[in-house]
């Protein structure tokens, strides 16, 4: 008996050592050499739907930032909160729990960061609770003292009261130039935004940045502080009465004084640059030109060129697309057009293009474009829509809205590690297919031709055919997406 239990006691103990040994860090959930920060949302008087994306977006596009967001802020504890370098709050009332609140404390105090947004420093004082679209919920909570000094000041119900005017378009004027947050930013910058006013402020706090609050706009007719940084502990918080709502957010003023912020908050150091771009590209980011006209189309299709920092895209449409010589400005050529004829000049220009070996991608309806110029579609696309029946050509057809399974079909780069996909797109029937192409997709609808996407028989160039890319469902897929991504790319040499 005494053996058994023994045994039993070792096997308990070895399987709660096995487990601890194999938990895995929180930190290798985390991108490596970001700064983790996490948003803290969900309740807010403001729409705060619309600006933790925007929020998130921001720090994301300086690849300074791996950003997580919570919208149940109020049960976080000490080891949720381990992980992260910076908390970020676009929150309004009401109260966490004190579990979670001595969380807070403890992160900032240990040496951690801290931004406070707009409405947040309203929270967790004697002030109502609020709710959403600026209700008033005459609920009272207790407050949360350490709350107030973190975040520097607290709002207050007497006179004068703490508030703000109407919105309006005003000049936020940097007051302390030599802190890294603001140094080597313009003296000033421009939003339109609410201005709050009276703050009761914490003593030791050091304001970066105030606005003179006019009479005429409802305000104090004096300077207010709007930015400011205190110290808890070891740890920093950023404060900015700044970001009423996304329009407020996008001035590039809030956007390079948030991010340097928040940089700073968590590394007490600010390397972010002045200026930061909220769709960055890379410095050798393929230049493209994309190509329309001829034919409506979703405006949905230019959402497939937004966010990546791989690919810089002008949009030229028809009749002006080819008016001048592009080999110089471009990399890749994008149609998606649908135009049966072009000027001597600009056919001219487009053939230069093709010749000189740049790229070109064709897109869904293009492969209805030029009927009359053979060479175009015989020798660089390799396909082609006929409109009208043509000797051992007849007429080419398409069928709306139509549920289809799309395979790739080869090791090419473009569709490599893709799978078989449902898209709900426009298919074509009986195009016109030059023989030997090299495949990317097929498909067994019956409204469609097998073959629906190939690589283009051009000498010169790397062409690369996508067939599928009517509508909204194709363009929003990020299946498709990727598709298009790494045919520009493969076309341009880069994949």
């Amino acid at each position: 008996m005494g053996f058994q239990m023994g045994r039993l006691t070792f096997l308990l103990l070895f399987g709660v050592s096995l487990a601890a040994a194999q938990e895995v860090p929180a930190e290798l959930s985390f991108a490596k050499d970001r700064i983790r920060a996490l948003i803290l949302t969900g309740r807010n008087n403001h729409d705060w739907r619309s600006t933790t994306p925007f929020l998130r977006k921001v720090l994301e596009a300086t690849l300074r930032f791996d950003v997580r967001v919570t919208e149940e802020p109020g049960s976080l504890s000490q080891e949720t909160l381990r992980p992260y370098d910076v908390l970020i709050v676009n929150y309004c009332v009401p109260s966490w729990s004190e579990a979670t609140e001595k969380a807070v404390e403890n992160f900032v105090r240990s040496g951690k960061g801290m931004v406070v947004i707009h409405a947040a420093d309203y929270s967790f004082g004697e002030l109502p609770v609020l709710t959403e679209n600026m209700g008033n919920s005459k609920v009272r909570q207790k407050p949360w003292d350490e709350w107030r000094k973190m975040v520097g000041a607290r709002w207050s119900e007497d006179e004068p009261k703490t508030g703000h005017g109407a919105r309006h378009a005003y000049r936020v004027t940097w007051k302390a130039q030599d802190h890294p947050i603001a140094r080597g930013l313009e003296p000033e910058f421009l939003l339109s935004d609410e201005l709050y006013h009276n703050f009761r402020l914490e003593p030791g706090i050091q304001v970066l940045a105030a606005a003179f609050d006019a009479k005429e706009k409802r305000g104090t007719g004096k300077e207010e502080p709007l930015i400011w940084t205190v110290s808890y502990g070891k740890g920093r918080v950023f404060h900015t009465a700044l970001g009423h709502d996304v329009d407020a957010m996008q001035a590039p003023g809030f956007v390079v004084s948030y991010a340097r912020g928040a940089e700073w908050a968590a590394t007490a150091a600010v390397h972010l640059p002045a200026k930061i771009r909220l769709d960055p590209k890379d410095p050798d980011a393929v230049r493209v030109l994309l190509v329309t006209g001829g034919h409506d189309h979703e405006a949905s299709f230019y959402g497939l060129f937004e966010g990546n920092r791989k690919l810089r895209v002008n949009v030229d449409p028809h009749p002006v697309a080819f008016r001048r010589d592009i080999r110089k400005d471009y990399d890749v050529l994008v149609l998606y057009d649908s135009i049966q004829d072009l000027p001597e000049a600009h056919k001219n220009n487009l053939k230069l293009f093709v010749e000189s070996g740049k790229g070109l991608v064709i897109l869904h309806h293009a492969v209805v474009d030029f009927t009359g110029w053979e060479w175009w579609w015989r020798d660089v696309v390799g396909g082609l829509y006929v409109l009208k029946a043509m000797p051992d050509m007849p007429a080419s057809s398409y069928l709306h809205d139509v549920e289809m399974v799309v395979r790739p079909v080869s090791d090419h780069p473009i569709v490599k590690g893709l799978p078989e996909m449902r898209l709900y797109d426009e298919t074509y029937k009986r195009v016109w297919q030059r023989s030997g192409l090299v495949p990317l997709l097929t498909t067994d609808h019956p409204a469609s031709d097998e073959l629906i996407g190939w690589i283009g028989p051009c000498a010169t160039s790397r062409v690369a055919v996508l067939q599928p890319g009517h509508g909204r469902e194709s363009h929003e897929s990020p299946w498709y997406r990727e598709l298009v991504h790494r045919a520009i790319l493969w076309s341009a040499g880069r994949l």
